[in-house]
């Protein structure tokens, strides 16, 4: 099992900025993937942004040149990733989930609310 902890959500002002962080730790060896992910009022859950193991990354449109998601790094035992948010808009607003993939599992946080006020 992986176990993911969110943090740094907040209220900011549309322009501002946030940092998320999510921590894995458990069964984090096999972990090949980890990403942010994002789930506004009334829509589906939306991939914001993923890097793979390797250093590879994946941004969605919307977020591309604002967003930048850190390398995964090992330290003590857990991985983290972290989500620099900058420019932030008011359709940033959302709960924001970290996940980790292993080859044949999916784990994910328990979210972060993300509130942009205009």
């Amino acid at each position: 099992q992986v176990q993911l902890v969110e943090s740094g959500g907040g209220l900011v002002q549309a322009g501002g900025s946030l940092r998320l962080s999510c921590a894995a730790s458990g069964r984090i060896f096999s972990i090949n993937v980890m990403g942010w992910y994002r789930q506004a009022p009334g829509k589906q859950r939306e991939l914001v942004a993923a890097i793979t193991s390797g250093g590879s990354t994946h941004y969605a449109d919307s977020v591309m040149g604002r967003f930048t998601i850190s390398s995964i790094s090992r330290v003590n035992a857990k991985n983290t990733v972290n989500l620099q948010m900058n420019s932030l808009k008011p359709e940033d607003t959302a709960v924001y989930y970290c996940n980790a993939a292993q080859p044949d599992s999916g784990y994910w946080g328990q979210g972060t609310q993300v509130t942009v006020s205009s």
